[in-house]
């Protein structure tokens, strides 16, 4: 056996040739070797028991997985809409020229890859990039090339970093994190990032029965912090009363809407309050299982997140009897992802987390039935299950008397964009737009993008609005644009994003998205009627209505949202004349031999033959 095949079988030895851990080991391949190539796919499609199908098809899928190589310094750089707002195209430029290879390319001697990527949860400290994994961050023309110029002379990763920058604050200058990153918390409120004391929850969780964990829950009113807002108490419910011989509780730490880093910061900061809340909530459905799906772009964080994990174990925090509670058995493992938006919605997230293409499934049935390898179910995100141990520990009395009577509690916000103070703000339901920008210290809006491109892009008007369940909810991301920015080209970043991150697996998502985008294109290059805008409406309808997950649900919100709120920025840019549309036949052409991989002969070829005739 050669040492590459050796070490190849080592990486798949190490996750007990499980073809439901095939993602870890691709990740681990792709940072070997820099890319997973066919004859690799081969050699593990026979080690883990899977056929070459099934392997290809879980390596075509993630950004961070690639069949060719990638280069021994990886550059991703973030293209999301404050990266946009804030000088991309000079960064990118810079990066470029210094390497000496465009965007999504090689150099020729394989030191440098160049690519985009839609968002690394760093939007209160852009232009950022992820460099071999690594977080650099504030990046300017001037850094970009020094970054250049020190991989062209071999400099380390991490000797990089030191070189270009302290450490961030908090937990983020640790050993195990050793990171440039900056927490920016604004606003420390009551509850995430409120006083905690590490073991306290648990042990009074262990002194109460399941159910007894499962009614505080439901009288604080707790809802998923995800956006959608259902009811955490009956979600653990239905898990509890499900059928199975085991049990598994998800967090989901895959936050890839753009905008949002919240759970970047709970995640450095507030750890043991997490695996607390997961702990908290095995215990109350009965599960022995559980997981921690962290996105690929926070890679950085795992060396601590297992150190938190051994700590808690060595303290009895988790593992066996827990608490001193006979019986009380549950444990944790961190599963990374490699790159896909659309893994965040939690069926294609069980997906992911079993080895395979991350496209959401068929429901019923939901994962509280039938969940991770088929065991029942909850999956809640990291502040949901921070907020549950909070309220284990002071009561939901405590925490129902915040908020609002729909929306108790706090909100962890991730505000970025034209602001003076971009980062964190935990707040209580019920604070109004115009309260944050204040807050924040906004300069001169005219849109505030509330909950990321697949919430609700709001006008200066609405300074009144509430963030709550019943007013408008946010998963998160509060993105602040001024004046000076062209919004539409903003929300044409925001199609672009949906358009790449759709999976594929449902007609109405995967051309829907592309007509929007082309269609909001025509129109920005003048080229739009008046019926545009009408059948955007109606495609929007049509995808709300038929695609599979939430990705096709909201994907036309960016459009449909400044129809209704800007509608002069269209207006403006629709010729009087628009009745006749000018039919681009090359162009069209063009456009579908680029789709489709193949080349036609051009026009003077046509026309030439045609005389022949």
């Amino acid at each position: 056996m050669s040492e590459h095949i050796a070490a190849i079988s080592d990486i798949a030895a190490k996750y007990d040739n499980d073809p439901n851990r095939l993602l870890d080991i691709l990740i681990d391949v792709q940072a070997q070797e820099r890319c997973v190539t066919d004859d690799v796919t081969r050699q593990l499609a026979q080690q883990v028991g899977l056929s070459w199908a099934d392997i290809h098809q879980t390596v075509s899928f993630y950004h961070f997985l690639s069949e060719t190589p990638r280069g021994e310094y990886t550059i991703y750089l973030n293209n999301g809409p404050v990266a946009i707002m804030q000088g991309y195209e000079e960064v990118a430029a810079a990066f470029s020229e210094a390497a000496g290879c465009s965007i999504d390319s090689v150099t020729e001697d394989g030191r440098i890859g160049l690519f985009v990527t839609a968002d690394i949860g760093m939007g209160d400290q852009e232009i950022a990039a992820l460099i071999n994994r690594v977080v650099f961050t504030c990046l300017t023309p001037e850094k970009a090339r020094a970054l250049v110029k020190d991989m062209q002379e071999g400099l380390s990763v991490q000797d990089m970093a030191r070189k270009h920058r302290e450490y961030g604050d908090g937990n983020n200058s640790l050993p195990a994190i050793h990171s440039m990153v900056r927490n920016n918390i604004q606003k420390a409120g009551p509850v995430c990032l409120g006083p905690y004391e590490v073991g306290v929850a648990l042990r009074k969780c262990a002194t109460q029965s399941p159910e007894d964990i499962l009614s505080q829950i439901k009288a604080s009113k707790l809802r998923g912090r995800g956006g959608a807002g259902f009811p955490t108490a009956m979600k653990w419910e239905f898990c509890a009363k499900a059928q199975g011989p085991e049990r598994c509780v998800v967090a989901n730490a895959d936050e890839g809407e753009p905008g949002t880093f919240k759970d970047r910061v709970l995640l450095t900061e507030r750890a043991e309050l997490l695996f607390e809340g997961m702990a908290i909530c095995a215990y109350a459905v009965g599960a022995t299982t559980g997981s921690l799906y962290l996105r690929g772009e926070y890679t950085y964080l795992r060396e601590y997140l297992e150190q938190v994990l051994e700590q808690m174990r060595a303290d009895n925090l988790l593992g066996k009897d827990i608490a001193g509670k006979a019986g009380f058995d549950f444990d944790i493992r961190v599963q990374l992802g490699a790159g896909s938006y659309v893994c965040g919605e939690e069926s294609a997230l069980l997906e992911s987390a079993e080895g395979k293409r991350g496209e959401p499934r068929n429901r019923p049935p939901f994962p509280a039935q039938s969940g991770y390898r088929a065991m029942p179910t909850v999956i809640d995100n990291v502040e949901t299950l921070a907020s549950a141990a909070q309220i284990i520990d002071k009561g939901a009395d405590w925490f129902s008397n915040m908020g609002t009577e729909e929306s108790t509690g706090t909100k962890v916000l991730s505000i970025s964009g034209d602001c003076d103070r971009p980062g964190i703000y935990e707040v209580e339901f019920g604070i109004t737009i115009g309260e944050l920008l204040d807050m924040a210290g906004a300069r001169d809006p005219q849109a505030v993008q509330v909950g990321g491109p697949s919430g609700h892009c709001l006008n200066a008007d609405a300074r009144d609005t509430m963030i709550s369940f019943e007013g408008c909810s946010s998963a998160g991301a509060i993105i602040i644009i001024g004046k000076q920015h062209d919004l539409l080209a903003i929300i044409d970043n925001f199609m672009e994003f949906f358009t790449d991150e759709s999976c594929g697996s449902c007609g109405p998502c995967r051309s829907g998205t592309w007509m929007l985008r082309n269609t909001l294109r025509r129109i920005r290059q003048g080229q739009g009627t008046r019926e545009d805008l009408t059948s955007m409406r109606q495609l929007s309808e049509v995808m709300k209505k038929t695609t599979k997950c939430g990705l096709g649900h909201t994907a036309p919100h960016p459009i449909l949202n400044t129809m209704d709120n800007f509608p002069h920025l269209y207006e403006a840019l629709i010729p009087e004349q628009s009745d006749i549309r000018v039919f681009d036949l090359e162009a069209s052409i063009k456009a579908a031999n680029a789709a489709v991989g193949r080349t036609s002969a051009s026009k003077e070829t046509r026309e030439k033959e045609e005389e022949q005739l």
